[in-house]
């Protein structure tokens, strides 16, 4: 068994070296969403390992029994050579009973900070397919408890995304036991989440800025969805019970309750002075009946902390919450099929992102990685354009890079899903408008000179096997007669 002095040794080392490891982990400066995960869960291992080490320090030096002391004063005192060689015996006898005792130096464990194939695995067994490894939320299942509760707007996956933290539209006799649970799935799933995605992240301290707000807006009662209740809007004292410490709000129903065997009963223990002591003693109605609503309002504030939680950790995840919107919208137009194909370039993506070399690239500029992995000759990079930046507000003012790609992304799906939305057809008269206020103007002024009738043919427009454009009426007349 070794000596105290000898584990607080070799603890003090493992911390330095953890310490060390972390520091080696932040210089490999990860490429991938995938990468970057795996660093921060490994970082945050190290310093789980410190936490663990530094409070087994702490138990040590407090020497609650006296054993260290006691050591420190045989090394110290009139006998030193003798504790010496004592101990220098015991090594040797042990290495003679075990000669072939290996030892594994400590720096062996953090000589190699690359990720290995189990922690890897531990990182894809983290996350469902939904999640697709951390980058989208999976609010499915809380959804569906949500669209369990009555007297709530019932909305879809998309809308449900959007809506989730705003509490403040539900009324407060709509939030009882049922709508607790789902908050608590909720909360559950996101702090969940949180930890995965983010596992350098301080959840107490997230916990201790919740707790501060909800206090102060509880106080003042500014929180939304949660009104203060005000001393004229209390219910009155002549229709509360003291024996059964019970609130009633009509005179009919408090009126038969006095007349319940269970009220008599209560009515003669508190007579007799069972309950006399604690309440009917020394205080008076209006002190029962505050101390009674005070209990009954516990589980209000409650789920109105869980709410203020819930927005901080929104608030936390707001690029994730974006990306799954935005995962949902863009699955919701794709077939079957592109699904598929979809999943097949993931799954070869994630392959090759794991074969691939991890050797630095220098790329100063932050060039575009050409096919072989390496930046573009800045002279391609300028002949293309790939410097400027065009702004499209329908998109949701995503930036494109380079004149070729603004070209192209009118006829990609997230313009599509624009255009759709704002109830106007994607065609080529609105090619290059890319504000939502020219869109619709433009969309109004053709709607009002549409043409009737007989015109309507001069908008349809075909092409020849040459490239020619024609409308309805010439290439019909052209192809009659055999010219085309």
């Amino acid at each position: 068994m070794d000596s105290i002095l000898e584990t607080q040794r070799r603890q003090h080392e493992e911390v330095d070296r953890l310490e060390q490891a972390i520091v080696d982990q932040f210089m490999l400066n990860p490429k991938t969403h995938k990468e970057r995960l795996l660093q921060e869960h490994t970082v945050a291992g190290y310093l789980d390992r410190i936490s663990g080490r530094s409070k087994e320090l702490e138990l040590l030096y407090k020497d609650e029994d006296g054993s260290r002391e006691k050591e420190m004063e045989a090394m110290s005192g009139s006998n030193e050579f003798g504790e010496f060689y004592e101990r220098l015996k015991k090594i040797k006898e042990h290495h003679r009973k075990y000669p072939n005792d290996t030892v594994e130096p400590m720096e062996l464990e953090f000589m190699d900070q690359k990720p290995n194939e189990a922690q890897v695995e531990a990182l894809d067994e983290m996350f469902s397919g939904e999640e697709s490894g951390g980058r989208y939320l999976d609010l499915h299942e809380v959804h569906e408890k949500y669209m369990n509760l009555k007297s709530l707007k019932r909305t879809n996956y998309l809308g449900y995304l959007s809506e989730f933290t705003l509490f403040g539209e539900i009324e407060r006799k709509d939030k009882n036991a049922n709508y607790q649970e789902y908050l608590n799935s909720l909360r559950s799933y996101l702090e969940g989440f949180l930890k995965r995605v983010k596992p350098l992240s301080n959840m107490g301290e997230i916990e201790s800025e919740a707790q501060q707000e909800f206090d102060t807006k509880w106080a003042e009662g500014s929180l939304p969805g949660w009104p203060k209740i005000d001393q004229e809007d209390a219910p009155p004292t002549d229709l509360f019970c003291v024996a059964c410490k019970k609130q009633y709000s009509k005179d009919t129903v408090y009126n038969a309750h006095l007349t319940s065997k269970k009220h008599i009963k209560a009515a003669a223990q508190l007579a007799s002075g069972a309950n006399g002591a604690a309440n009917g003693g020394s205080e008076s109605i209006s002190e029962v009946q505050s101390k009674v609503l005070a209990e009954k309002a516990k589980p209000e504030q409650e789920m109105a902390f869980t709410e203020v939680l819930i927005k901080h950790l929104a608030e936390i995840l707001k690029q994730q919450v974006s990306d799954t919107k935005e995962n949902v919208e863009r699955r919701q137009t794709l077939t079957g099929r592109e699904r598929d194909l979809e999943l097949e370039a993931e799954q070869v993506e994630l392959e090759e992102s794991d074969s691939e070399d991890e050797e630095k690239v220098y790329n100063p500029l932050k060039l575009p990685l050409g096919w072989d992995g390496k930046p573009i000759p800045y002279w391609l990079y300028k002949l293309h354009g790939l410097g400027v930046e065009y702004s499209c507000e329908i998109c949701g003012n995503f930036v494109y890079k380079g004149r070729k790609a603004f070209d192209k992304h009118f006829q990609e799906w997230r313009h599509a899903h624009g255009m759709r939305c704002l109830g106007i057809p994607n065609t080529r008269q609105f090619h290059e408008i890319v504000g939502i206020e020219d869109a619709l103007a433009l969309w109004k002024k053709i709607k009002g000179s549409k043409p009737e009738g007989s015109k309507k043919d001069q908008i349809e427009e075909f092409e020849d096997s040459e490239g020619n454009v024609f409308n309805k009426k010439t290439y019909e007349d052209l192809k009659r007669q055999g010219l085309i």
